[in-house]
């Protein structure tokens, strides 16, 4: 290992890289991990020097409370190559805003931008070679942070750890989707942690999701806790509906997370003519205008799989195919998007920032 100093993050190298043994061809989601890490430690209102260091597993007490008390939250981010080999990232600035976000309502420790961004491009520097050119080919950036202070009394911890751990990545969804829409179980309640990236979010769907996978279906559409009539996620993403030729999503609130990708959709369909709408959609006109044909397309988006077309639905024992659409909406604006995050196409948004 070479130990090194830049700036203000301690660098420990890792004596070999294991990138030649990865077969990027054929990536299992989330499953290969770089050579390297960055890690934060935060203790008693202090944050120590950041490091990055060869990934490698690090010991926890029993008694941590991100073990007993959840306090547990993460981003989803891409890196992007383009022709010219240079590494982009795409709205990185709203990751670390939603991330803080997340933090605050945890009650733990805002970290630092220096730390964040700054450390997230020092690590990128480092781990190029991995991100791979060729649109589908990305580097997952997965930055998280967990209570690591001992003890179980019910309090907010005084010690915390946040990471940066990079993930090579194509597709992550394949084949095709078809949702349940939710009419018991919800994913979050007002007043409750929806809008942050908690853990324990996905820990709570992974039950009705896993009733949903029984009777053949890949996700869940949620629907609001208090009477299950609003449409709100799909599985772990953000949703649109296209009905005719006006596309549909649900405003952000205490119970939707505020979507990168969603936003980023939301501002590219306006700007190609797309009449979009952002407001409380109904379960009855959904079902509706499934019945009487013009609910046209229903896509998940998220920084995973970026746009997810959904096949059709079922509600309340009734299953509701869609049309198969040539030029969709969800086509379309995935391709413009994606031109955009691999500098295919002009960035007239400005979302792009160079590594």
């Amino acid at each position: 290992m070479e130990l090194t100093t830049t700036g203000n993050i301690k660098i420990v190298t890792a004596k070999e890289s294991k990138i030649n043994t990865v077969d990027f061809e054929n990536l299992t989601f989330g499953n290969i991990f770089t050579d390297h890490m960055l890690v934060c430690d935060y203790h008693d209102g202090i944050w120590e020097q950041p490091v990055i260091t060869p990934y490698e597993p690090f010991t926890m007490d029993p008694s941590s409370r991100v073990f007993h008390y959840g306090q547990a939250i993460f981003e989803g981010m891409k890196a992007y190559k383009d022709a010219n080999d240079e590494v982009w990232l795409f709205r990185p600035d709203q990751n670390f805003d939603r991330f803080n976000k997340s933090a605050v309502r945890l009650a733990m420790p805002e970290v630092p931008e220096e730390v964040f961004l700054g450390g997230l491009h020092k690590l990128l520097e480092i781990e190029k070679d991995w991100v791979k050119k060729g649109k589908g080919n990305t580097l997952y950036i997965r930055p998280f942070m967990i209570a690591t202070g001992h003890g179980v009394v019910a309090s907010p911890s005084n010690q915390y750890r946040f990471c940066i751990i990079l993930s090579p990545a194509r597709a992550y969804y394949s084949g095709e989707v078809k949702v349940v829409i939710a009419d018991h179980f919800s994913r979050a309640a007002n007043g409750g942690i929806g809008a942050a990236k908690a853990a324990g979010n996905y820990s709570a769907q992974f039950y009705p999701t896993k009733l949903a996978n029984e009777k053949g279906f890949q996700q869940i559409i949620w629907t609001d806790d208090a009477t299950h009539t609003k449409l709100e996620e799909a599985g772990t993403m953000n949703v649109f509906f296209r009905i005719n030729d006006t596309l549909y999503t649900a405003p952000t609130s205490e119970r939707i997370l505020d979507g990168v990708t969603r936003k980023s959709i939301i501002d590219l369909a306006k700007h190609i003519g797309i009449n979009v709408e952002v407001r409380p959609v109904l379960v009855s006109e959904i079902v509706e205008a499934a019945k009487n044909n013009s609910l046209k397309e229903i896509f998940g988006a998220g920084t995973a799989a970026v746009v997810n077309p959904i096949a059709g639905f079922s509600y309340q024992d009734t299953y509701y195919e869609l049309p198969k659409i040539e030029n969709s909406f969800a086509s379309d604006i995935k391709e413009k998007l994606t031109n955009i995050q691999y500098k295919l196409a002009e960035d007239a948004f400005g979302w792009t920032v160079k590594v």
